[in-house]
């Protein structure tokens, strides 16, 4: 304790940190605060755009459930694209091509906004949509990926629930700046898309302080990771969806991954046609009811109550995540930490189910989106720990972005079922989401046996030069 220094003697009050890693996690807590900040100043850009996206003969919730399904088909492309360039490019010019390409993107939707340059763009909301799901892949995911690779499974187990404080912090304070700026009427939403930008550019910094910092533990390493994929394949943009065939592992983690985010997404849609149903009684009582009022009404509504929505959940999962995460990890295990969201969601849809009303949704939803970005973010991160960087910057991309959104895609297939062919009901709809439940339990506790195995595989050796290590 003596070697300590200041910083890492307060990071203790959160983790198990040694002497010398205290600077390294603190950049890595700064620059995903950064990369979340971002994602939540325009996530709720999204919903506000897809609320107004006026599709003829699709009811709102269809519109939202069928243009994750298209992500999905998108990002086989994406993924496998992403797959390619981590062989050709080093981690550093990876990381800054990928995010200064977002960057140049964000541009182009904001002059691309209703009534600046060009009329309301019909599809506009449907293609931001799927943009957005591109964002993960090549900003979100890849931070975890590159936080993945630059821990060993030891000091991993003991950072990675401090740094994703940072992730959830990042999106709190994101949230907190929608709710007002936009909440209050002081600037149009769409300006957050320029505000974004900045604290992107100061990522892309932090990376290559943190790459030059690194660099002599990557070289006096002691461990190496199993390894699975074969580094000789070319990948190709059918990588990311074969890749779950290479091993027990990868296959489970698929799973787990898929159905974690189709009752997750279920349960997104039916919130969000509540709201929807909400919004349009409130219009119908103030007397707007046609045209761009009505429009501005639903997209301003929308904006406003996911703003505030994704304010408490990135709160509350702050504080899981600064105060439980890493205690739950150190006594309860990863099996703690892996099941705790699907024990949470069976209790929470089941209370949906009873009680199908807009407030009772959102507050089940904020329970369990907020174990989602919090404890189960940890358990993402950590279930790579044991395994190799090939397989890290194949496997994870494609494990985190294609096959969540593949799970968005089987919601969107719910979606079609329930509304054009059995009518379910709200409540039905959420009985679904308990079965789904049941099996996502089944498919983690499998998982979490596959983790235990892998992690015995992990073998001292000396490291092998890898072409994203550079």
């Amino acid at each position: 304790m003596s070697q300590l220094t200041t910083t890492e003697r307060i990071l203790r009050l959160f983790t198990d940190v040694k002497s010398g890693e205290g600077t390294t996690a603190v950049l890595m807590f700064a620059n995903v605060f950064l990369i979340l900040l971002a994602y939540y100043l325009i996530k709720p850009l999204r919903e506000g755009w897809i609320a107004i996206a006026d599709i003829q003969g699709l009811a709102p919730i269809e519109t939202k459930a069928y243009s994750s399904f298209a992500q999905s088909i998108l990002l086989l492309f994406v993924v496998g694209l992403y797959a390619r360039l981590s062989r050709i490019w080093d981690r550093v010019t990876l990381f800054t091509r990928a995010t200064l390409f977002c960057i140049s993107n964000m541009l182009i939707f904001w002059t691309l906004q209703p009534n600046l340059f060009f009329g309301e763009l019909q599809f506009m909301g449907v293609v931001y949509y799927l943009w957005l799901g591109m964002f993960s892949v090549f900003v979100i995911a890849q931070f975890w990926t590159f936080c993945a690779d630059i821990y060993t499974k030891e000091r991993g187990d003991r950072m990675l629930p401090f740094i994703a404080i940072g992730a959830t912090s990042g999106a709190a304070f994101g949230s907190s700046i929608v709710s007002q700026l936009v909440g209050k009427n002081i600037m149009p939403v769409e300006a957050l898309l320029l505000i974004a930008t900045v604290p992107l550019f100061v990522s892309i910094y932090l990376v290559r302080v943190v790459v030059k910092r690194e660099a002599r533990h990557q070289q006096d390493a002691k461990e190496t990771k199993a390894s699975d994929v074969d580094e000789t394949e070319t990948p190709s943009i059918w990588s990311g969806a074969k890749l779950v065939l290479i091993s027990k592992f990868l296959l489970l983690a698929a799973v787990v991954t898929l159905l974690t985010n189709w009752v997750n997404t279920n349960g997104e849609n039916l919130l969000f046609r509540t709201l929807q149903e909400s919004l349009t009684a409130q219009a119908d009582t103030q007397g707007v009811t046609a045209g761009e009022s009505l429009e501005s009404f639903i997209q301003d509504g929308t904006t406003v109550f996911y703003g505030n929505f994704y304010f408490w959940v990135n709160i509350i999962a702050l504080l899981l995540q600064a105060f439980v995460a890493s205690r739950l990890l150190k006594y309860g295990g990863f099996a703690a930490i892996l099941l705790i969201l699907p024990v949470i969601a069976l209790t929470s849809y089941t209370l949906m189910a009873l009680l199908p009303i807009l407030a009772v949704i959102k507050v089940m939803k904020i329970a369990e989106n907020a174990t989602d970005y919090s404890l189960n973010n940890t358990s993402r991160h950590v279930l790579w720990l044991p395994v190799s960087s090939a397989m890290k910057f194949q496997g994870k991309p494609a494990i985190d972005t294609l096959y969540v959104r593949l799970g968005d895609g089987l919601a969107a297939l719910t979606v079609l079922l329930g509304v054009r062919v059995l009518s379910l009901s709200t409540m039905e709809f959420f009985v679904v989401n308990i079965v789904l439940v049941l099996c996502w339990l089944i498919a983690g506790v499998f998982l979490y046996r596959e983790h235990k195995k892998k992690s015995t595989e992990v073998r001292p050796a000396a490291p092998a030069a890898s072409p994203t290590m550079a």
